[in-house]
């Protein structure tokens, strides 16, 4: 039977080395190629919604407190809130709805994906001018604020 020596097993001990050192540096420097593709995401839109408390009057304005719901997967960021347009409800379409305004509204505010009723942090300030003319025709009328926010 043969017997290893000590040298003979050094010389083997260092061959398995450079072996697994070879395979090893082989695997990290192989190349490759490929590609892939994503879809980027599109722009969505808030749905924004308005709390006008009861009552307001002539001469008067009230604070308006807004919601923001998001439907998409993404975060949408609301800059400002605009007053369009003013309408009153069917009972009361002779009430001049000229007589009311809404400075625009800086929110600055990033709307969560999925939200349903993010409240905004500013408040806006619906204003009822007190006019020269009978503004009879808006009493108890329900108003409609069209917004829009960019």
């Amino acid at each position: 039977m043969h017997r290893i020596t000590k040298k003979s097993r050094v010389l083997i001990a260092i061959v398995v080395s450079l072996a697994v050192a070879g395979g090893a540096y082989a695997y990290w420097t192989g190349g490759g190629s490929g590609s892939g593709e994503a879809v980027v995401g599109t722009s969505g839109a808030v749905t924004l919604t308005a709390t006008v408390p009861d009552g307001i009057q002539p001469g008067t304005n009230e604070a308006v407190s807004f919601t923001a719901a998001n439907a998409t997967d993404s975060p949408i960021f609301v800059t400002t809130v605009h007053l369009v347009s003013v309408a009153p409800d069917g009972g009361h379409a002779a009430c001049e709805t000229d007589d009311f305004t809404m400075a625009d509204v800086t929110e600055s505010h990033q709307v969560p994906a999925g939200a349903t009723a993010e409240a905004l942090p500013v408040d806006g300030s619906l204003v009822y001018a007190n006019t020269a003319v009978n503004q009879d025709a808006c009493k108890g009328a329900t108003l409609t604020l069209t917004l829009t926010s960019n």
